[in-house]
């Protein structure tokens, strides 16, 4: 069969399993609304959950602040940063990192994927081993497989089987990674930070903890569950992204300056990339400020996943987790796309998310939540569901 022709036998699988994807129409969005198939509902589908995406006075102070200067900040570097992209931006926003967490330094990346796709490759070696969370982000999974160390997943938030692989490891590598994200996107759970660390410091391992979905969304001054955990100064590298809670674009790793050193003359995706524009820079060191202030939004962001978490389950619901991002597992895929359907008549852009990316018959809407919502603006969605589903 030709190539064409496989792809098109692959595709009609895929709807046949109510697998097949399309781009959603996304239109305007204004505060927590945003416009999808001509229709003007509440936004339950990104990752925005301080609400700062959508922030028109924030946006407002950063345009009216820079005044003329902003004009000079180039929409573009046009080239990577170990030529000439390495704008004084970099070096401020780095150095608020590094300050912010107390830690010796920070480098900034071009997103998430590119961080995790690019430090265990340029870290580890054949002589290696990666033990990664079954459930980790499908980036990290990347990283890992790209790297030429051997790579094992460990039972999602198993720490008795991560010490079990670790104890088997022990004399046959030179040295061991641990990788985990701090707040699973997919379930909404939270990683053991503090047993991490322990583990960690017990069998010489180095510690990766990806805070992409916790970030901005955890603790006083928004580090994420690293900082509510107490293990700042305990994990090896931690990775940031810009682009979740932190509304804008990028990553970031705070580490060591050895290690930054090190990553600066050997990761892959850094070197060979164009660097962000300085008016990207300016502004997620401005959001960066702004958010420090928002602990009480945190506070409250999390009690209102508590609220909407307990009135799903008290319907019968399956919902796993115990963050700011709620699933809520439908089993099959013909019941998640009835479901988000559903929702989105109702006036709520909820999707459904779907194996691959979530195992077999686990298929689920995917609500996040945001710090300017209100429980009036959600409270609806049990009955709703229940509606749609029937009994669980």
């Amino acid at each position: 069969m030709s190539l064409v022709g496989r792809i098109q036998d692959e595709l009609d699988r895929l709807k046949m399993e109510n697998r097949f994807r399309e781009l959603p129409e996304i239109g305007e969005r204004s505060g927590r609304f945003i416009h999808s198939g001509g229709r003007r509902l509440l936004n339950l589908s990104s990752n925005d959950y301080l609400g700062l995406g959508d922030d028109q006075c924030l946006l407002g102070k950063y345009l009216g602040a820079a005044g003329g200067e902003l004009a000079r900040y180039a929409m573009t570097s046009s080239s990577s940063r170990l030529l000439t992209g390495n704008h004084k931006f970099y070096g401020e926003i780095e150095e608020f990192l590094a300050a912010w967490y107390k830690r010796q330094s920070a480098l900034v990346f071009n997103s998430g994927y590119h961080a995790n796709i690019g430090i265990l490759p340029a870290l580890s070696s054949r002589h290696d081993l990666i033990l990664c969370d079954r459930l980790n982000h499908a980036s990290i999974i990347d990283g890992c497989r790209i790297a030429e160390a051997a790579f094992r997943r460990y039972r999602h938030r198993d720490y008795d089987h991560l010490e079990f692989l670790l104890g088997e490891a022990q004399a046959g590598y030179r040295q061991v990674f641990i990788v985990t994200e701090s707040v699973f996107s997919m379930d909404g759970g939270c990683a053991d930070l503090e047993r991490l660390c322990e583990i960690r410091d017990r069998y010489g391992a180095f510690l990766i903890v990806d805070e992409a979905h916790g970030a901005g969304a955890f603790a006083e001054t928004g580090q994420g569950l690293c900082e509510a955990s107490g293990c700042t100064d305990s994990i090896d590298i931690i990775v940031g992204t810009f682009g979740k809670a932190f509304a804008s674009i990028g990553a970031y790793g705070i580490m060591s300056a050895l290690l930054r050193d090190y990553l600066v003359n050997t990761m892959r995706p850094f070197i060979f990339t164009t660097a962000l524009p300085p008016a990207v820079l300016g502004w997620s060191r401005l959001v960066l400020e702004k958010q420090m202030a928002m602990g009480p939004e945190r506070s409250f962001l999390q009690s209102l996943a508590e609220r909407l978490r307990r009135a799903l389950k008290a319907e019968g619901f399956s919902v796993p987790g115990e963050s700011h991002i709620v699933p809520v597992v439908m089993g099959s895929n013909d019941n998640a796309l009835r479901a988000a359907a559903h929702l989105q008549e109702e006036g709520f852009l909820v999707l459904p998310v779907r194996p691959p990316t979530v195992p077999e018959n686990t298929a689920r809407i995917r609500i996040s939540l945001r710090a300017d919502l209100s429980w009036d603006d959600i409270s609806r969605i049990p009955e709703i569901l229940k509606s749609v589903n029937g009994d669980p």
